[in-house]
């Protein structure tokens, strides 16, 4: 049996697409879960669209897991937008533990971000009236361990910040690196953290001709996700974070063109799940 096992939520970068164009890989924005066989828990990584089918999933199918840990890259609109909409945090048996980690985030008050998020003028019910209890932590380390679980992370290049999360748990490797500009040339300190890593999942929501028009961004190429999976030695790469303006038949064409040079690789869909 699998230990532990990735599932696609959201795989679109910036906004949600809704377009039979779109089909395929999906319109959602960027929600990852993670589910830990051993103890039959899932947990999040960022709540963009995404997060509203999940939390369907898991009124469904783990209505004892009653505390839920999302953790979060960054809290631009595309990777937060979809907590109201997450249907466990409406009830008051559960509790949502929200989380951010890594030396010099610049978002200390976790609690006051999703607040502002709900407040009247934007939607109807307010963080504090959902009915589940929240609990926000920051945690400026960059290493969190607990009962067999590594959590690493990593500063990267984006406006306004973000990080790449590194999981380590029952011999399984996951890195995440979304929403990240390597500039000019790939970044060393992304290609240690992704070291030999049974899965990478990393962004890439440009061609190289797009990069160069949209330097400054904070986001990366195809093959620059290629060549961070080739020197950190990755089993298997999945790149997410697509473009609006990339249809499936768009994101068909540049797939076939990244497994021709990355044998174990692909483009992330919405659902997709990867067994470890």
């Amino acid at each position: 049996m699998a230990r532990i096992t990735t599932t696609f939520y959201g795989t679109r970068g910036s906004i949600p697409i809704c377009d039979p164009k779109y089909l395929e890989f999906g319109g959602n924005t960027t929600c990852i879960a993670f589910l830990m066989h051993s103890t039959n828990r899932i947990s999040i990584l960022d709540a963009g669209t995404g997060i509203r089918a999940l939390g369907k999933h898991i009124n469904e199918n783990f209505s004892e897991q009653s505390a839920i840990d999302i953790a979060f890259t960054h809290f631009h609109w595309d990777h937060i937008q979809g907590l109201p909409f997450f249907d466990p945090a409406y009830n008051p048996n559960r509790t949502i533990n929200i989380a951010a980690l890594g030396e010099g985030g610049q978002f200390t008050d976790l609690r006051k971000i999703f607040k502002n998020l709900m407040i009247e003028e934007y939607f109807p019910i307010q963080l504090e009236n959902m009915g589940a209890k929240f609990n926000f932590d920051f945690k400026e380390d960059n290493i969190y361990e607990n009962k067999g679980i590594l959590l690493k992370t990593i500063k990267q290049n984006h406006p306004g910040g973000s990080f790449g999360y590194r999981l380590e748990v029952e011999g399984c490797i996951i890195v995440v690196c979304t929403d990240l500009e390597h500039g000019d040339t790939i970044n060393e300190d992304i290609v240690a953290f992704a070291k030999d890593a049974d899965l990478l999942i990393h962004e890439a929501q440009y061609t190289d001709e797009e990069l160069l028009r949209h330097k400054g961004w904070g986001h990366s190429s195809f093959n620059q996700a290629i060549e961070v999976a080739e020197r950190a030695g990755a089993k298997q790469l999945i790149m997410t974070h697509h473009d609006p303006d990339h249809d499936d038949e768009c994101l068909r064409k540049i797939e076939k063109e990244c497994q021709a040079r990355f044998k174990n690789c692909s483009l992330a869909r919405e659902g997709m799940s990867i067994e470890l």
